[in-house]
């Protein structure tokens, strides 16, 4: 008989990321993927780099920024996405698609796009500025996600912008892949407890996972 505690292979579990202390909500199941978002500040001891760089961006003193604004902060550290890439980011640290974050929120993407930007950089061996498929699949399995090479293929596919032909990805869209990896794994890990690499969802369920991520 097989051994239910070995359950089924997602990869190894991913390292654990602070994110400068930022933890990311998690939205229960069925629960709407808009609302609002509550105030907040800046922690102790946040790098002044990382409050500079969101006070330029909230240029009415709101203390939110938004989408443009945001994509705006991130182009001035030379880190240039797409407003997709954008909304996927604010919604992974919301968890509801306001398309506004705050200082807490900021922090935790600052430091996770560092921890991101370190990831490509070491799978792209050649500094093309691109990883292939080999190069997307082992920096994957680094952050503990194990993906078919069916899936590998969608995958690369999907966030080559040349649409398959260069069979190759740059930064923002890895961002992107990455997030949608990372998210889609943990939404269905809270439904598979037994880790058999099978859950069951209710209609409703199902789509809530899922649009978000194909919205953003």
């Amino acid at each position: 008989m097989a051994n239910p505690a070995a359950g089924y292979h997602y990869g190894n579990a991913p390292p654990p990321q602070s994110y400068g202390g930022y933890q990311r909500p998690s939205a229960p199941y069925g629960a709407p993927p808009y609302g609002m978002l509550a105030p907040s500040t800046f922690a102790p001891g946040t790098d002044p780099t990382v409050i500079a760089c969101f006070q330029v961006a909230d240029q009415d003193g709101s203390g939110m920024i938004d989408d443009i604004e945001l994509q705006r902060a991130l182009s001035s550290y030379n880190q240039s996405f797409q407003l997709r890439t954008v909304h996927l980011l604010m919604y992974t640290f919301t968890g509801i698609n306001t398309r506004k974050i705050g200082p807490k929120e900021f922090t935790g993407l600052f430091y996770c796009l560092q921890s991101w930007r370190g990831i490509f950089d070491r799978f792209d061996r050649d500094r093309s500025g691109k990883i292939d498929a080999l190069e997307l699949r082992e920096a994957l399995l680094s952050i503990g996600y194990a993906v078919s090479p069916m899936v590998l293929e969608i995958l690369v596919t999907k966030y080559d912008k040349t649409g398959g032909s260069m069979r190759a990805i740059e930064y923002d869209n890895f961002i992107e892949c990455c997030l949608t990896v990372k998210g889609l794994t943990e939404r269905f890990k809270e439904r598979d407890r037994a880790l058999t690499g099978s859950a069951t969802f209710s209609y409703e369920a199902f789509m809530l996972t899922v649009l978000p991520f194909l919205i953003a």
